[in-house]
This record gives C-alpha cells, sequence and structure tokens, in this order.
C-alpha cells in the first residue's frame, strides 16, 4: 500500500495489514513529531502476523521536518522506510541500526545502482503510469532493466488497479507492487466524499501532468480548476527555475505552497479541485472498503 499524502492513515494501513499487505504512510501526514510518534504506537499494537507498516520519508531539504522524523522512527521503531526526493544515505545508515529495512524510490538504473551501492533494502521502481511523482519509462522496461543490473528486490510502483495488473507486473520480474490510487476512493481514506468520488467519475484519459504543485511534474486529475490554471508552470517561475543560486529556494517555495494547495483540495469541498493521482484510477467503479480493495487486487 503506497504512501499518499494526505491520503494514507492508520485506518487504512490497519486494514491493509489485516489483509497481510505492508502498508506504508508518508511521514509528512503528521504535522508534528508527537503525532508522528503516537500513529507508529498506534499501529505497533494493531500488528498482525503478515501484514508490515512503514512510513514514507522526504529526504530532500524541502522537508524542514526531515531529520526529526528519521529520529522517531528510529527511535519508536518500524518494518521499513520508503525513501523519496532525495540521497538516502544517512536514512539507511540510521534505519539499519535501528533493524529498520529501507526501500527507495527510483526512476531508472543509475539511481536504482547508487541506492544498491548504500545498502538499499529494495528498489521501488516507479515508472510512467505512478500516481503523483512518477517515472518517464515503461513498467515493463524499467522492471526488466533495473531487474537485470541489480541483485536486491525490485518493488514496481505504478500501473496497477486490478489482479491482471499485478500478474503483469510480477510477470516482468518484479518481487511485489506497491499501489495507491485505488486507495483514494477507500471508505478509510483522509479525503472528501469529493475526492474519492472523483477517482470514481473519471478514468485513466483524464490524468495530466502538472508543473504547478510541488515544482517537480506530478499527475493529478483534470478538473475544470486545473483546466482553468493551467498545467505548465509561469514565465517567472521557469526564469527562477534555471537560476543556479535561487533554484533550491524556488523550489522549496513551490513544495509548500503546492502542499497547501492539495490539502485544501483533498480536505475541503471548493472549487480550488487540485485532486493527485495516477491512471490506475480506471478502474475504479465506487468507493470500497480497503479489504474489499485489496480483494480485487489479489483475487
Amino acid at each position: 500500500m503506497a504512501p499518499m499524502f494526505l491520503v494514507s492513515n492508520t485506518a487504512m494501513a490497519i486494514e491493509g495489514m489485516k489483509s497481510g499487505v505492508a502498508a506504508c504512510i508518508p511521514a509528512l501526514n503528521y504535522r508534528t513529531l508527537e503525532e508522528l510518534r503516537w500513529a507508529i504506537r498506534e499501529l505497533k499494537l494493531a500488528s498482525v502476523e503478515g501484514g508490515a507498516f512503514g512510513f514514507n520519508l522526504i529526504v530532500n531539504k524541502s522537508n524542514f521536518k526531515y531529520k526529526g522524523q528519521l529520529e522517531v522512527l528510529c527511535e519508536e521503531g518500524c518494518d521499513f522506510i520508503i525513501t523519496s526526493l532525495g540521497n538516502p544515505k544517512e536514512t539507511i545508515d540510521n534505519a539499519h541500526k535501528s533493524n529498520i529495512k529501507v526501500f527507495c524510490d527510483v526512476v531508472d538504473l543509475k539511481f536504482a545502482k547508487k541506492v544498491e551501492q548504500l545498502g538499499a533494502d529494495a528498489i521501488i521502481a516507479v515508472n510512467n503510469e505512478a500516481g503523483g511523482h512518477r517515472g518517464d519509462d515503461s513498467p515493463e522496461n524499467l522492471i526488466k532493466e533495473l531487474c537485470e543490473n541489480c541483485e536486491i528486490p525490485i518493488i514496481s510502483a505504478g500501473g496497477v488497479g486490478r489482479k491482471e495488473d499485478v500478474d503483469v507486473m510480477l510477470s516482468y520480474g518484479a518481487a511485489g507492487v506497491s499501489v495507491g490510487s485505488p486507495f483514494i476512493a477507500s471508505k478509510e481514506a483522509s479525503v472528501t466524499e469529493e475526492y474519492k468520488q472523483a477517482c470514481v467519475d473519471y478514468g485513466a484519459k483524464d490524468i495530466v501532468m502538472t508543473e504547478r504543485i510541488s515544482g517537480t511534474p506530478c499527475t493529478v486529475i483534470n478538473t475544470p480548476y486545473v483546466q482553468k490554471i493551467g498545467t505548465k508552470q509561469t514565465w517567472i517561475e521557469s526564469i527562477l527555475n534555471k537560476n543556479r543560486v535561487l533554484k533550491k529556494w524556488v523550489k522549496m517555495v513551490r513544495f509548500s505552497m503546492g502542499m497547501k494547495a492539495t490539502e485544501e483540495a483533498a480536505k475541503k469541498a471548493t472549487y480550488k479541485t487540485v485532486w493527485v493521482a495516477g491512471p490506475s484510477i480506471e478502474h475504479t467503479k465506487s468507493i470500497l472498503s480497503t479489504k474489499e480493495i485489496i480483494d480485487r487486487l489479489v483475487n
């Protein structure tokens, strides 16, 4: 169960664990380190044999809370950490001291080899069918290339909305799949009913890439509001992003603004609907429980 900003929560993770799933929640879903600490404790109390839980860490400078989050995870303990958008070395070194496995998001072979050399336990291969921040390569090409050149397990992320998709990814050589978008329309998800219903009403053809959310291209549902504001960065943003001195700060500001905009849309029913999702919502036909969604993917 892939980590999704604002969507994932302990209720989803617990239902996932009951069905034998490894469930992950973004650490950024918790405003304070104390809230993160209590979430870990809740998941530990609910742990069941066969299931597992972990947290996603944004490990670049845009996440001011990163070091504190890593410290709490290592103190309290969890089964695994998924790293995204940065160098995972510090996370790997510290997590391994606490017997926590680390899986790293990558989009190509170059970064896969880097994280393998740093000691990652598995690779999350983010392909061009993933929701949110996706890769550029197809699932087949990416999985096969990484399996041929890496020694650690490859977990495919993107393009899975039904059992047939799971089987295809495994046939390419993946050790498992990381699934996100189908769980947005779960009864347990921490978003509005409008967001959930959008995942039912819209499909793969309605997913577009936008540069207006986090500073990094991101997939969203092409709502009327997204059409109105456009998907390309403004000319000012484009100029600033090309400035070597200012680029880092511009990205940090855009990341912060994008998170706030996404939170507004996810938690309130407004006309400013910026809903992150991937093309696998094509197979979402109704709002179901987490268990029912897992059953659909497995059986």
